[in-house]
């Protein structure tokens, strides 16, 4: 049995409770008392340990009861091994040493906690090998005893603080220069907790969506990345996703610092780490990333409730979110309601088609599938290029005891929204292509015999049903499942208007309202920053009107709750993905293109990077990021550092005419136009109010020339106007021109 215990029952007496308990990349120290001498293999942690024998300290016979069990409960065993379990070394009459060892457990674990509140502590975005922003003064926060008063240091500089009722601190660290490692402490009259091998250089925050989630170890050229030796001046940060229906001051999960090398970056976000890299070896300074993104998500999870206000477009749900907050099955029910009332209002013939979910109606005429994947593999030539709604009917046979006993429908994950119903019974909806659907059916309301379900489902992009037909089943009472048929009857009712909002279920995660601001953001905001990168978009293709306040808006909300009015933004636009073009139409993704350009236009702390060329028909997941980072430090390098470069490649000024010639001009073409595999620049189209058609286009220095497309009809000229174009135009650094629309005045 290890004697560790026993030959340290001096020391532990001495070190108590104070040092207290602590994030794992946290340290506390107190004079002559170092928490690495009380942490040794096979042991509980150190917390726990001085917390097991304070409490014992307190008891009758402290030594006796220390040596005797105490020192059985941190036995050693070899490396690799289980430690002894504490049974195992009660000699007698274990009732009796069971019934104080648990007493013991309480007051341990209630001190351990009261330690943790007392002790000073950094906010959990904080931690080993963290990168603080140079030239800036510096926020730090965390908690400490309520109303205390502290002294935090960093690289010789030392600031007071103090502790508000609550226990919470902040404070600022004047500006300093890159630099580091350093050490970084906040100390009251008896305790110092420390964070080490700090870094002072420059940091970014990176945002969005799937494309930003995207990690190194799946990206092209991934090897490269993952190889590349440790570099000391390269640290990120993933912060745990993380849903809330309220602002949160600190981070549910601690996150950790890692310093890039082989074994970390595989679990960066690709396109961050190879800005990051680019902006690292050209900057000569150490980079930070704090990595915070959710795949799927749409751009109103990730602005506050005021931002959200500020639009006035999403009033009700946040409304209903707040109601939520006080009593959810109030909120669910109002919502459900308001929902179903809307779409009423939105279809004339609702009325009708209400009727669809009746049992007795009679849908000899529908269409059959088996609903699994996208609805443009289902065979269906309607649906190959379908987004709008369709509904869908089931019928379920059952006997009078499964009538009784079924309690809950099962219907997997459904994009992008549904309204089920069952034997007419609206039963519930969802808003949300990966949320399951999973809804109870009141009493009564199946019967023996024929039963039916219905759903009435409205997607916005690429028709995915379910992705599992096993998902698709009716629950009993007794936790029995019944599955339902595969086969399933269905109507197309109708295409959605192009820029129809979709309002999702406000508390719904992550696809709600505001609640990744409050989960990921909020605990962030006192952090300082140098810039922001942000991908995403691809989820509010569904409406580029409603983008088109949103982007602006998150820009601006940020800035604000950041405490910089100032902080660039680096965005990147959508990349080509879905159906090619064979003739000029309507495009959300291109509108969605046009609004990310016109903000970025509109904003003198702003720049795009632009991905048309790099992106993949057939996923919306191109994993070409090495590219996309680049451009993204080329941005940093002309709005963050105020290089004398272009942020990126041609972007069209003016369109005038010309004879019978319509001529483009274009900026930051950096020495010239250039087209690849052709004279001629293709995707360019003129209109006549929503009429479009191909036009033919030279380049003339930093002008693209349209022969003969100076009719008199002509309002406005498209260039790269389709879900995934194919384009030619670059500069003569290689940097694809911006997609665009332009007005063609008269």
């Amino acid at each position: 049995m290890c004697k560790w215990a026993e030959e340290h029952l001096d020391e532990l007496e001495t070190a108590g409770l104070h040092t207290g308990a602590l994030s794992s990349n946290q340290s506390s120290t107190r004079p002559n008392v170092k928490v690495s001498e009380f942490t040794q293999p096979g042991i509980l942690n150190a917390a726990l340990a001085r917390a097991a024998f304070v409490t014992a300290q307190t008891m009758q016979g402290f030594r006796q009861i220390s040596k005797k069990y105490f020192a059985g409960f941190f036995a050693c065993e070899p490396e690799g091994h289980r430690s002894r379990t504490m049974t195992k070394t009660l000699p007698h009459r274990p009732g009796r040493y069971f019934s104080g060892i648990s007493m013991i457990g309480g007051l341990m674990l209630s001190l351990a906690g009261a330690t943790q509140a007392q002790t000073p502590r950094f906010a959990g975005v904080f931690g080993d090998h963290a990168v603080l922003q140079r030239d800036e003064p510096v926020r730090v926060w965390g908690t400490a005893a309520p109303s205390h008063a502290l002294n935090l240091s960093l690289n010789g500089q030392t600031v007071a603080a103090t502790t508000d009722a609550k226990g919470h601190w902040q404070a600022s660290l004047p500006s300093m220069p890159a630099g580091g490692p350093y050490t970084l402490s906040i100390s009251d009259d008896s305790t110092t907790t420390t964070v080490s091998d700090i870094m002072i250089g420059d940091v970014f925050l990176c945002s969005g969506q799937s494309n930003m989630e995207f990690l190194v170890k799946w990206a092209t050229n991934a090897w490269g990345g993952i190889y590349s030796p440790v570099n000391s001046n390269l640290r990120f940060i993933n912060i745990a996703q993380n849903s809330e229906t309220t602002p949160l001051a600190e981070l549910k999960t601690a996150a950790v610092w890692q310093v890039a090398g082989p074994s970390t970056t595989p679990e960066a976000s690709a396109v961050c780490y190879y800005m990051a890299t680019a902006i690292q070896a050209e900057q000569k300074l150490p980079v930070g990333m704090i990595d915070a993104y959710w795949g799927g998500t749409r751009a109103q999870a990730w602005i506050s409730k005021q931002g959200l206000h500020s639009l006035h477009i999403f009033d009700s749900g946040l409304d209903a979110l707040t109601l939520y907050t006080k009593s959810p099955d109030a909120a669910k029910t109002s919502w459900h309601k308001m929902t179903r009332d809307s779409w009423q209002a939105s279809e004339p013939d609702a009325a009708t088609k209400l009727r669809w979910t009746k049992p007795d109606f009679d849908d000899a005429d529908w269409k059959s599938m088996t609903p699994s994947g996208m609805w443009r593999g289902s065979g269906d030539p309607q649906l190959t290029s379908f987004d709008g709604i369709v509904w869908f009917r089931q019928t379920l046979t059952l006997t009078e005891a499964e009538a009784r006993s079924a309690v809950r429908i099962s219907l997997g994950a459904v994009d992008d929204a549904d309204i089920t119903w069952v034997n007419g019974t609206a039963v519930g909806n969802t808003i949300g292509w990966d949320e399951p659907r999973d809804y109870p059916i009141p009493p009564g309301t199946l019967k023996s015999g024929k039963n039916v379900v219905v759903m009435r489902v409205v997607d916005t992009g690429g028709g995915v049903l379910w992705r599992k037909l096993e998902d698709r089943k009716l629950m009993f009472a007794d936790g029995n499942a019944e599955a339902m048929p595969e086969i399933w009857k269905y109507r197309i009712s109708g295409r959605i208007n192009p820029g129809e909002p979709m309002v999702n279920v406000p508390w719904s995660s992550p696809q709600g309202l505001t609640n990744l601001y409050n989960g990921m953001i909020a605990p962030l905001t006192p952090y300082t920053l140098k810039a922001v990168a942000w991908y995403q978009g691809e989820s509010n293709t569904y409406s580029p009107p409603e983008y088109a306040k949103l982007l602006p808006a998150l820009m601006k909300d940020w800035r604000k709750n950041f405490g910089k009015p100032d902080l660039p933004f680096l965005v990147v636009q959508l990349a080509n993905y879905g159906p090619v073009a064979t003739k000029p139409g309507h495009s959300s993704w291109a509108e969605v293109r046009e609004v990310q350009h016109r903000a970025v236009q509109a904003d003198a702390h702003a720049a795009l990077t632009v991905a048309i060329d790099f992106g993949d028909r057939s996923d919306i997941h191109p994993a070409q990021k090495t590219i996309i980072g680049n451009r993204l430090a080329r941005n940093a390098r002309a709005v963050v550092y105020g290089e004398n470069v272009s942020p990126g490649g041609p972007e069209a000024v003016s369109a005038a005419r010309s004879g019978a010639d319509l001529v483009i001009t274009f900026k930051d073409t950096n020495g010239g136009l250039r087209t690849y595999s052709s004279d001629t620049a293709i995707s360019f189209e003129v209109c006549s109010g929503d009429a479009c058609r191909y036009a033919i286009a030279t380049i003339s220095g930093d002008t693209v020339v349209l022969k003969g497309a100076n009719a008199l009809d002509v309002t406005a000229i498209r260039y790269a106007w389709a879900d995934s174009p194919y384009t030619n135009l670059y500069s003569a650094d290689d940097l694809p021109a911006v997609p665009f629309e332009m007005a063609v005045a008269k």
